[in-house]
């Protein structure tokens, strides 16, 4: 079995100073981590925040693969960049760990093609087209306003483009008008890389039972996220209710400028410390959205896409990723089998990662 995580913000905190080569408090990914939760492989998302112009986006971008490349130079003996499932295949019979690496939010392709391929050539393979606002691409399923109404005339070219190269498209994020016209214009199967179902937990970020039912009619995998929001309706008002994130993002904000200032991540440890200390829905809540994707969708369809390092808060019991075994000792105890078990863990997301790469 490949065990694979297909959304980690982990670039980010490389940004932050984060080391990966030891065991980090206040950190869901580094590779000590990874290897004790015995984890082969994941994405590690270039996350661009919304709202950067297109040219502040693209320099920004390369800032985040220049840090994934250093972190992987500097840990030759733990980990290796992979770009396809045979590479990462071979990376575990070698004991390495395997970067994929994933561009969260399109706004860096600007209005080039070029750039597109651009991103392909340094290992990027999929594309999140866009994040929490309208972009050139597409709406966001944050957006009020639906400035395209779904796909923008770019967008549509974009995806065509993107499957003729190998590009998976990624739909989480995007507006539900922006979902169905990705299924309309794509020849190939598209990814979810870390979504939930909206019949479990009531918001816009999550997909309805006839998204689900048309990705899996396209061929495509969904990628159940980890976020208590978006988990569980009932953690999103507890959240609110506890006024913490009103002081904590700017808490984050201040951070984030200096990560070498002592004071200023102790400040953000205390944060994640109380946003911890709330209750919290269990583990088992991912494996009701994946029964529920399952039942939707069927078992070849749907797979994992933590969003850890992205994410403020983590389920109770799984509150890394060197957690994840007990995430699969729940899907057993539910009987699902072995097989089953294996095309969550990564089989579904590598079929088509292969059918993409096809041209």
């Amino acid at each position: 079995m490949f065990l694979l995580d297909s959304h980690c913000d982990t670039p980010s905190q490389i940004l932050r100073l984060r080391d990966l080569s030891i065991d980090n408090d206040h950190a869901h990914v580094d590779f000590p981590k990874l290897s004790k939760g015995g984890v082969n492989g994941a994405f590690f998302a270039l996350y661009v925040p919304a709202g950067k112009s297109e040219e502040e986006a693209y320099a920004y971008s390369h800032r985040l693969l220049e840090a994934v490349r250093a972190a992987v130079a500097a840990n030759p003996d733990a980990a290796a960049f992979a770009t396809s499932p045979a590479e990462a295949l071979a990376n575990k019979s070698a004991g390495l760990f395997s970067v994929f690496m994933g561009l969260e939010n399109g706004s860096p392709i600007g209005h080039s093609l070029e750039r597109m391929h651009e991103f392909y050539g340094a290992g990027v393979r999929y594309v999140t087209l866009c994040h929490s606002r309208d972009n050139q691409i597409c709406d966001s399923c944050a957006s009020g306003n639906g400035r395209w109404s779904g796909l923008s005339p770019f967008g549509r070219e974009l995806v065509k483009e993107m499957n003729s190269t190998g590009m998976m498209v990624d739909v989480s994020h995007i507006s539900d008008a922006a979902f169905y016209d990705v299924l309309d214009c794509s020849s190939k199967p598209v990814v979810a890389t870390h979504s939930c179902c909206r019949a479990l937990a009531s918001h816009p970020r999550n997909m309805t039972d006839d998204m689900i039912r048309e990705l899996a009619a396209k061929g495509g995998v969904m990628q159940i996220n980890f976020y208590p929001v978006f988990l569980d309706s009932g953690f999103a008002k507890v959240l609110s209710a506890s006024g913490i994130m009103e002081y904590g993002e700017k808490i984050e904000e201040e951070f984030i400028k200096d990560p070498s200032d002592p004071q200023k991540r102790s400040a953000w440890n205390k944060v994640q410390d109380e946003l911890q200390n709330l209750a919290r829905p269990s583990f088992r809540r991912i494996a009701d959205h994946i029964d529920h994707a399952v039942e939707i969708a069927g078992i070849d369809h749907v797979g994992l896409g933590s969003d850890f390092d992205g994410i403020e808060v983590t389920p109770a019991g799984l509150e890394n990723i060197s957690y994840m075994p007990v995430l699969l000792a729940e899907l057993s105890a539910r009987g699902y089998s072995e097989s089953d078990i294996a095309k969550i863990a990564g089989e579904n997301f590598f079929r088509v990662m292969n059918i993409c790469a096809r041209h």
